[in-house]
């Protein structure tokens, strides 16, 4: 046996020696795993806190911040177009008076009738008038008779006056009671022309060519001279070829209402159509009750197709004023006026005031306060102060 293998021999054949070794080696792998499991236990937990702190302090900020919405304002058109109601009517519209009182004894057109001038409407039978007048008619008779009597008494005494037959102040009696006579004759014409006339009343005519959008009367019915008091309106005569609205003007835009400008006109029951007119005349005077002008648009309707008293929606092209217009939601109504907020490119707040135009409903129009290039927050809150500084979104 060499020297290695007795040196070796007894170690590998002590069975004592080999036994306490192993656990020795085993307990020390055993300790290296577990302190390699702990470090990285350790590690992960610092991991975990670490992310956990980065995870709270970005949720904080995110907090913390002010995001907004931003919008720029837009540029008003060269024209704005302005609807507001009105209501159709003819161009002449009239009610129809007797100007004789009695009956009506026949009435000739009724409501939609086309009726030309000087048209005979409806006849009113006036026996008052009738006898009036032949009353009248016989007291110029009279009269008649009295003056013949009067020129020949005064002619008489002319002669008898030149031979001094009769003094001067008997002539003087005759030629007054002459010229009585030629006065009372002159009332005695005017009473019966008078009559006369309202003889020729008992025949209604059209003052004017139109269509008949009324009648109030029957046969036998009671009228009554004028149009005032018990005067009942026969007819309602309207001119439907030209027909005319009024229509106001909030004082906003009346100074840029002039006579002879275009407008259009849309029915709701007409669909699709539009309709041209032109603005006859204005008030040229603000209401102060409605703070609104009165203008008069003339449309013609030569085919009859709108009718009077229709509601209709009139359309304006106003010049603009060229200022800024944004929406109506960017405002903020402080105890110091309105105010707007504007984000610079350092996203830091400033509070502008501004002066408003016109109301367009949601939008506004901006005269002064803001420049086109502004960013304006939209729905600002109510806790946005000046300087303080947000994210725009």
């Amino acid at each position: 046996m060499s020297d290695i293998e007795q040196s070796a021999a007894p170690v590998s054949h002590n069975p004592s020696t080999r036994a306490h070794a192993a656990p020795v080696k085993k307990a020390s792998r055993m300790a290296v795993v577990v302190g390699i499991a702990f470090v990285v236990l350790g590690a992960k937990t610092l991991r975990d806190r670490e992310a956990h702190a980065n995870a709270l302090q970005n949720t904080t900020t995110e907090i913390s911040q002010q995001y907004v919405t931003v919008v720029k304002p837009s540029a008003t058109p060269a024209l704005r177009k302005v609807t507001l109601p009105g209501t159709l009517m003819g161009q002449t519209e009239s009610p129809i008076y007797a100007r004789s009182t009695g009956y009506v004894a026949h009435w000739y057109k009724d409501i939609g009738d086309t009726v030309k001038q000087g048209e005979l409407l409806a006849t009113i039978e006036t026996p008052e008038v009738d006898r009036q007048l032949s009353q009248a008619e016989a007291n110029r008779q009279q009269v008649q008779a009295s003056l013949g009597l009067a020129v020949t008494s005064a002619k008489r005494w002319e002669t008898l006056r030149s031979h001094d037959a009769v003094s001067q102040q008997e002539l003087d009696e005759k030629q007054s009671t002459l010229a009585q006579s030629q006065a009372d004759l002159a009332a005695a014409n005017a009473e019966v022309g008078r009559l006369q006339e309202l003889e020729r009343f008992k025949s209604v005519v059209a003052p004017f060519s139109g269509v008949i959008t009324r009648r109030n009367i029957d046969v036998g019915a009671l009228v009554d001279a004028g149009s005032e008091g018990p005067g009942k309106e026969l007819f309602m005569l309207a001119r439907i070829d030209m027909l005319k609205t009024y229509v106001y003007v909030p004082e906003s835009y009346s100074q840029r209402i002039h006579a002879g400008q275009q407008v259009k006109v849309t029915l709701a029951e007409l669909p699709g159509q539009t309709f041209s007119g032109t603005v006859a005349r204005t008030s040229d005077a603000i209401d102060t009750t409605t703070r609104s002008m009165q203008i008069e648009v003339d449309l013609p309707n030569p085919a009859g197709v709108l009718k009077p008293g229709a509601y209709a929606d009139v359309e304006l092209d106003l010049p603009s004023s060229g200022a800024a217009v944004i929406p109506a939601n960017t405002l903020l109504f402080r105890a110091e006026g309105l105010r707007v907020a504007v984000v610079g490119a350092d996203g830091i707040v400033r509070l502008r005031a501004v002066t408003v135009g016109e109301d367009y409903g949601t939008t506004l129009q901006i005269v002064q306060g803001i420049a086109p290039n502004d960013r304006l927050v939209l729905n600002p809150p109510d806790s946005l102060e000046d300087g303080q500084h947000v994210a725009v979104r």
